[in-house]
């Protein structure tokens, strides 16, 4: 079984450095079509990258919610169908299942990705890391808030 390799710091500052990093989402349109974004790394990377919430949204919209390369070196990783509702272990697995086909497709040596649905999802760490350590291998590191490694 694979460990799951574990780090802290700044999503954004790994980014800054050149790094593929997911942002955890759920699948919610706005009426005017954007990807509601209202907490967490979504929204940062919504006040960092304005054009992000339409981007995913056109994508959720013609797809589904699913695991997209929006461009920037940013991708979407669901765990919830709303911002407003509890994440689900199922939707992490099956983005993580999708995170892993679209890295080998890219060939990105390694991605980081924080602990999905663990923050202001609510979702106790002990029950997301054993889906996480199912699908990810060597190229994967989870990211906690705290001093980069």
């Amino acid at each position: 079984m694979i460990r799951l390799q574990e780090i802290s710091g700044d999503l954004w500052d790994y980014h800054r450095d050149g790094a593929v990093v997911a942002i955890t989402v759920g699948g919610l349109l706005n009426k005017n079509g954007l990807c509601a974004m209202p907490r967490g790394c979504a929204r940062q990377a919504a006040e960092r990258f304005p054009r992000l919430p339409y981007t995913l949204g056109e994508q959720i919209r013609r797809f589904g919610p699913h695991v997209f390369d929006l461009g920037q070196r940013i991708v979407s990783f669901p765990v919830e169908n709303s911002p407003y509702d509890m994440p689900e272990l199922k939707i992490i697995g099956q983005s993580c299942r999708e995170l892993v086909e679209l890295c080998d497709y890219k060939g990105w040596p390694e991605i980081i990705v924080p602990r999905p649905g663990c923050g202001q999802g609510g979702l106790p760490w002990q029950e997301v890391a054993p889906v996480l350590k199912k699908y990810f291998d060597d190229r994967f590191f989870i990211i906690s808030s705290g001093e980069k490694s």
